[in-house]
């Protein structure tokens, strides 16, 4: 798994719970390190491994963990680049969704080794979507979840999110837009202020 994905888990664990639980972690895991390298490969067993550790130290299921990894991803102020990455996408929720079919192609553009499975949005009506996940990453669907939360807050849309599961095909996740224009959004400029 690439480096980027676990040093994200890393920081979600540090800003959320501490160092000293990462710590902890990482012993119960047994990886023989402390700090993932973003632009290393790690054998997906080592992920897996921290994960499971991180769920037993937390007392909480995984995929309720990859779903606040997600949220940390968007509304963490660690985490800006990436928020701007997703905000590039429309400048609604609903253009946000239809964005989706080319995140990976983004995310290449700005990682090139970094390769997310694909996502495909159905749109069943003007508020009812399904976001299909290609299930070759472990927990992917969940993490998008938190994503897709915090991005309806960032943009101020109240929606409701249902992960109808994860099998060896495909994950979906269904999205109900309630109201685009619920609550005011966080601001976002395209471009860039000069000082």
């Amino acid at each position: 798994m690439h480096g980027l994905i676990n040093r994200a888990i890393q920081s979600f664990v540090c800003a959320t719970y501490g160092q000293s639980c990462w710590l902890r972690v990482t012993e119960a895991a047994e990886l023989g390190f402390v700090e993932f390298e973003a632009m290393l490969g790690y054998d997906d067993d080592v992920s897996t491994r921290v994960m499971d550790m991180l769920s037993a130290e937390l007392g909480r299921p995984k995929a309720e963990i990859q779903e606040d990894v997600g949220t940390y991803l968007v509304s963490h102020p660690n985490m800006e680049g990436l928020r701007r990455l997703l905000r590039f996408g429309g400048g609604s929720y609903v253009e946000f969704l239809h964005s989706l079919d080319d995140l990976s192609d983004r995310v290449r553009l700005a990682v090139s080794d970094l390769a997310l499975p694909a996502l495909e949005l159905r749109e069943l009506s003007t508020t009812e979507f399904q976001l299909f996940c290609d299930p070759g990453l472990f927990g992917y669907s969940s993490v998008m979840v938190g994503v897709l939360r915090a991005m309806a807050d960032d943009y101020g849309a109240l929606v409701m999110l249902s992960h109808d599961g994860e099998d060896e095909t495909v994950d979906m996740i269904s999205v109900t837009l309630v109201e685009s224009a619920f609550a005011e959004g966080r601001h976002f400029d395209l471009g860039a202020r000069a000082e």
